[in-house]
């Protein structure tokens, strides 16, 4: 980690993360989201494996990552890079979409300017205030326009999205507890299987790796909120610290401490 590396989040949360970083070489290792990261470069070039190919992210362009997609990040050049994303959760895509599959955005680049204007009010300065109205609006806004620059046309598959969605409300009120398939198939009155495939394609990752990322957003809450790292692991629903260690890691490519002391620097 490099001294001037830093981080900074939104100074008004609202349901969409946003966050400015910058890093002056070695980002972050390979991991996954479960939501669309969203972005644009502000300086220098991001650089980033994706899909079997090394990509580079240039001011004007927008960066959409697709949920559960692998990706890295580091400088492209030894000037760094400085960037803003917003982390948007497909549930929030899919009530402008109402249960077509998710856009994909192939290469994770794009040089649309109907997404790029779309993104711009939830990509503004991270002291800004977004009013849920506001918010809302941009999220349609967001949803339309993905799908446009992804051309997507109407499959003719038929996806249960009024199961799938049971499905993700029962984990939300469960997330304490332990949940299998058959449990969600039951609570959503979908074959799990079914049940299964139709999440992924309209929420963009597994049931199992949206309850873990619901937990995880758990954890980042109690250690803003001071918890301690063991303690912030057990009341989120993992066995241990070192359980919930090796999963933030992989959902967000770097260990929770470096993430708090990345935090404090700004």
């Amino acid at each position: 980690m490099n001294a001037t590396d830093w981080v900074l989040p939104a100074a008004h949360p609202t349901r969409v993360e946003r966050i400015e970083a910058r890093f002056a070489g070695h980002g972050f290792d390979p991991h996954r989201h479960d939501t669309y990261a969203i972005g644009r470069t502000l300086a220098g070039v991001q650089s980033f494996h994706y899909r079997r190919a090394l990509r580079h992210s240039l001011p004007g362009g927008t960066l959409v990552l697709h949920p559960d997609e692998l990706h890295d990040g580091q400088a492209g050049t030894e000037a760094g890079f400085q960037y803003r994303m917003i982390y948007v959760q497909p549930a929030l895509i899919q009530q402008v979409l109402g249960g077509r599959p998710l856009p994909f955005i192939e290469g994770g680049l794009s040089n649309d300017p109907r997404l790029f204007a779309a993104t711009q009010r939830l990509l503004a300065d991270m002291h800004s205030v977004i009013e849920p109205l506001a918010e809302d609006d941009a999220l349609f806004e967001v949803a339309q326009a993905l799908a446009l620059a992804a051309g997507m046309r109407r499959e003719r598959r038929v996806l249960d999205y009024p199961a799938a969605e049971r499905a993700r409300e029962f984990i939300h009120a469960t997330l304490g507890q332990p949940v299998t398939l058959d449990d969600l198939a039951q609570a959503s009155g979908r074959d799990r299987w079914g049940l299964s495939r139709d999440f992924r394609a309209l929420y963009g990752t597994s049931p199992y790796r949206y309850i873990v990322q619901r937990r995880l957003d758990g954890v980042r809450r109690a250690m803003l909120a001071g918890c301690s790292l063991a303690d912030a692991a057990l009341a989120a629903g993992f066995h241990d610290q070192s359980h919930m260690t090796r999963l933030y890691t992989q959902a967000y490519g770097l260990p929770p401490g470096r993430w708090l002391k990345m935090l404090s620097r700004r």
